[in-house]
């Protein structure tokens, strides 16, 4: 009888989950399920309207997936709820939820249903600015040993810069919160009646390092209040990577239709699930997980510091090493963004035509494109910077437009600037003795658009390559929870056996194109002089008018 492993693969408008048959890697059945309240960052369910830069999830949607997509996937496949072994999760981080000491979400409460801060701040979340200013500073002032291990900066996306946010504005929001968590391991505590933190979203988002979190020092100096919130908001024992959370309980075993004790491995941050769901599990390859935004991952014996990273943490992605992760707040979203604010009525009526999306017309009209030919070039920072410059009150730009310039070359310079970043972090990986021997791509953008595939080929100038797993992040949360079921049940001792036994790509690699390389190069050059200035001091003026705009927004 083959036995499978249910992985759960919670995203930013959506949740998919795979069933994987543990002895040969294949699929059985995959299902999504799109969040009803979706983003929420113009209101709160009630009305409540939201300051510009929030962006904020409704846990119900979460437990909803739960209810939707496990009983779907038993029923696509027809697989009995005995043949499965194990469960995973993956979840965007920082996500970060108040909640009372029953599991229940503050939001969920009559109390504090109409209060922002109640609700599930989302790694997009820009709302604490000040706050991860101020948490910096006081890090650097009091030179703290761990800010070295995220590139010597604090990013607005993280826990206690999101925390402070509520305790500054929100105090009763505070006060009554029996823990603030991930939601990651809230979920795990719904499923299994296991209180326990991932040493992954702890490390990358908490600066939990070397065992410990930040001392009660630390703390107390961003604000008396926080002094013990490490004791008082934030205890919980931190697990790592690839082994067991908890076991299903019989309440949730019984609402699932699954059968009780079964293992659930400890999550992951999403992005970081493709690591293991791409099958890498040794140094020396990048894994660039993209999405909405983009995550460039890869494994190192030795750690490292380097400026502009988002995280060095042992054990973080692959037990054994140190997993090194930086990336890009904008990847998808950009290319979102120009099929539906730059596409005339005449090209949706031509897609309408032919039969293709968006995104398939825009490809088909860069057949035979010439790097350099559009005169353009953009900075990815449509939603702010994360590597290298770790800052989010910067906005993109689009250089050289003329009143010949046509949707598709917006288009194209968006995915060239993507490109351009990347290529910025391989250099910083690779300064800093980190070795990129291989790219590989994973998500479903380099499955649907071979052209970003080989801009990014032409780009970075070494081959690339496409992860064979259309679900790799879910796949990945599969995979934690068949190294959570050890040998005896899954076949794997670990999670990195399991990761190598499951290892897929696409085809052979891409090579760059010759005659695109130096003009590439050029482009590269010209991307590299306009982040030094308009990102490192020689002209403030992003900044500026993003003070005129929150000082004018209606």
């Amino acid at each position: 009888m083959n036995r499978y492993a249910i992985g759960l693969d919670y995203g930013t408008l959506s949740a998919r989950a795979v069933l994987v048959d543990t002895q040969d890697g294949n699929v059985a059945a995959e299902c999504t399920y799109v969040y009803p309240h979706g983003v929420m960052d113009t209101q709160l369910p009630d009305g409540t309207p939201l300051p510009q830069g929030w962006a904020l999830q409704h846990p119900s949607d979460y437990l909803k997936a739960l209810d939707v997509l496990i009983p779907a996937l038993m029923r696509e496949s027809g697989v009995s709820a005995g043949q499965v072994i194990g469960i995973g999760l993956g979840c965007t981080s920082a996500s970060i939820l108040p909640v009372y000491h029953d599991k229940t979400p503050l939001c969920l409460s009559d109390t504090f249903a109409g209060e922002k801060h109640a609700y599930v701040k989302l790694w997009k979340h820009h709302g604490a600015d000040a706050e991860a200013e101020q948490v910096c500073s006081v890090a650097r002032e009091r030179h703290e040993s761990w800010l070295a291990a995220y590139g010597g900066n604090v990013s607005s996306e993280w826990t206690v810069p999101k925390v402070l946010e509520t305790l500054r504005h929100a105090p009763d929001v505070y006060e009554n919160a029996d823990l603030f968590m991930e939601v990651m391991d809230w979920l795990v505590w719904v499923l299994t009646d296991t209180l326990c933190f991932s040493e992954c979203a702890a490390g990358y988002k908490a600066f939990y390092q070397d065992g410990r979190y930040p001392d009660t020092e630390f703390f107390r100096a961003l604000d008396p209040r926080m002094e013990h919130f490490i004791e008082e908001k934030f205890h919980a024992p931190v697990r790592s990577v690839g082994t067991c959370a908890g076991l299903l309980s019989e309440a949730m075993a019984a609402r699932l239709n699954l059968h009780p004790g079964i293992p659930v491995g400890v999550p992951m941050v999403d992005a970081h699930c493709s690591v293991p769901g791409g099958g890498v599990d040794a140094p020396g390859e990048m894994m660039i997980i993209m999405g909405t935004s983009a995550c460039h991952l890869m494994l190192s014996e030795q750690k490292v510091s380097m400026d502009g990273i988002q995280g060095v943490v042992r054990n973080g992605m692959m037990p054994g090493f140190y997993g090194v992760e930086a990336g890009q707040s904008c990847v998808g979203e950009h290319f979102a963004w120009a099929v539906e604010q730059c596409f005339p009525e005449a090209y949706a009526r031509e897609a309408n035509a032919l039969g293709l999306s968006r995104h398939e017309l825009m490809a088909r009209k860069l057949e035979g494109y010439r790097p350099g030919a559009s005169g353009l070039l953009a900075l990815d920072w449509f939603n702010g910077v994360r590597s290298p410059l770790m800052d989010f009150d910067l906005n993109g730009l689009i250089l050289g437009m003329h009143l010949q310039t046509r949707p598709e070359e917006i288009y194209l310079a968006l995915m060239e600037a993507t490109a351009y970043g990347t290529r910025l972090i391989v250099e910083l990986y690779e300064k800093h003795g980190v070795p990129v021997r291989q790219i590989l791509l994973s998500g479903g953008i380099p499955v649907r658009n071979p052209l970003l595939v080989q801009i990014y080929a032409d780009v970075l100038e070494r081959p690339v390559r496409v992860c064979g797993r259309k679900q790799a992040s879910a796949v990945g949360a599969a995979l934690l929870g068949m190294a959570a079921a050890g040998k005896g049940q899954s076949g794997y001792a670990d999670l990195r056996e399991a990761t190598r036994a499951h290892r897929r790509v696409n085809g052979d690699a891409i090579l760059p194109r010759k005659e695109h390389v130096q003009v590439y190069r050029e482009l590269y050059s010209e991307y590299v002089r306009l982040l030094d200035y308009f990102g490192r001091g020689g002209n403030d003026v992003m900044r500026h008018l993003n003070r005129l705009r929150a000082a004018n927004h209606a």
